[in-house]
């Protein structure tokens, strides 16, 4: 799904359901098509609403200046963290700082995580426990 939305914007919004659907092909045997379809499609309806929630958090860093691969791995995690009841707010965090650091630049992880962090403490998912377990850097220490 990650690479479905990094490769859509990296193409200017173009061709949606053509890239996810040879995405989909290519990795056929590593994803749950029904569950991937159906989270791309309420991600890619709630874009705005997810950009602005980026923006809210990082004011230092309008949309249209965050790299793709930021703006894919972030896309993503909040909509896991804010939408998903069945994914953990550990799960959507760990694993996105962890495309981050496989993916992004040598700051993104951090970048990523200060993010998360703020949008998890303001969520009505934040658990003051769950939270110190996940190490999460405040953005205003970026």
């Amino acid at each position: 799904m990650f690479q479905t939305l990094f490769e859509w914007d990296f193409r200017d919004n173009e061709n949606f359901s053509v890239i996810r659907d040879r995405n989909f092909a290519i990795y056929k045997d590593d994803v749950d098509i029904k569950y991937g379809k159906k989270t791309l499609k309420a991600i890619v309806g709630k874009i705005k609403e997810l950009d602005k929630k980026i923006v809210s958090v990082a004011p230092d860093f309008p949309i249209e200046k965050v790299a793709n691969i930021d703006k894919a791995i972030l896309r993503l995690s909040i909509y896991e963290l804010l939408y998903c009841q069945e994914i953990p707010p550990k799960v959507a965090i760990n694993e996105a700082v962890e495309l981050a650091k496989t993916f992004g630049g040598d700051n993104t992880y951090k970048f990523v995580n200060g993010v998360l962090g703020t949008i998890y403490r303001q969520s009505e998912k934040y658990d003051e426990n769950e939270a110190k377990k996940l190490n999460l850097t405040p953005i205003e220490e970026l």
